[in-house]
Formats: C-alpha cells, structure tokens, sequence
C-alpha cells in the first residue's frame, strides 16, 4: 500500500537561488497554437529600457491550469485580505525586437 502512494507523489526540488525569486512589475503573454509564452518583466520609473526576467513557456493546457490557480489563489487572497485594487496604469508601448506591443 505504502509502495503505491510513494508512486502518485512528486518530489520537487527548490534551489536556494530559485527560492529568492525575481521581482517582476508587468508580465507580457503570447502564444501560438501549441504554447503560450510569459515573459515576466521589470519595469524602472523614468527608465527608457526594461529586461525579460523570467521566460515560462506552457502548453495550452497547462496554461489554463494556471490561469484557474491563479483565480482560485486570487479569490482566496482577496477573502482574506480584502478587494484587490485595480490600478489601470496606462502603460506605454514597447518593442522586444520585433513589431509594437501592448500590455
């Protein structure tokens, strides 16, 4: 019995250098038929330039697995702590090498 439970479970293994995180002010998503991709970002006040952080590339699959944590996760918050203010910054259009984008 003990055997097969050892089976379902999935050992995930955190780096002290992944547990510090990276900061990130704006999250950029695109996607294709096969795959979303996240670019998390990190935008300075009065800075011109602004650097991917972090690139999470997903299948549409587990792409909507995130998007139902994350609201569940949300919901949870905002139970607890209260409505979530939504600040609409009116954020300006940049490049990543290719065509305008919008966030």
């Amino acid at each position: 019995m003990e055997n097969k439970e050892n089976k379902n479970q999935l050992n995930i293994e955190l780096t002290d250098e992944i547990a510090e995180g990276i900061y990130s002010n704006l999250a950029v998503i695109a996607h294709s038929p096969t795959e979303f991709i996240v670019d998390f970002i990190k935008i300075m006040p009065a800075t011109p330039k602004a650097k991917v952080k972090s690139r999470i590339i997903l299948t549409p699959q587990n792409a909507k697995r995130l998007y139902k944590a994350l609201a569940e996760n949300i919901s949870n918050y905002e139970s607890k702590h209260g409505t979530i203010k939504d600040v609409n910054e009116k954020m300006p259009p940049f490049t990543m090498g290719g065509p305008t984008a919008q966030a």
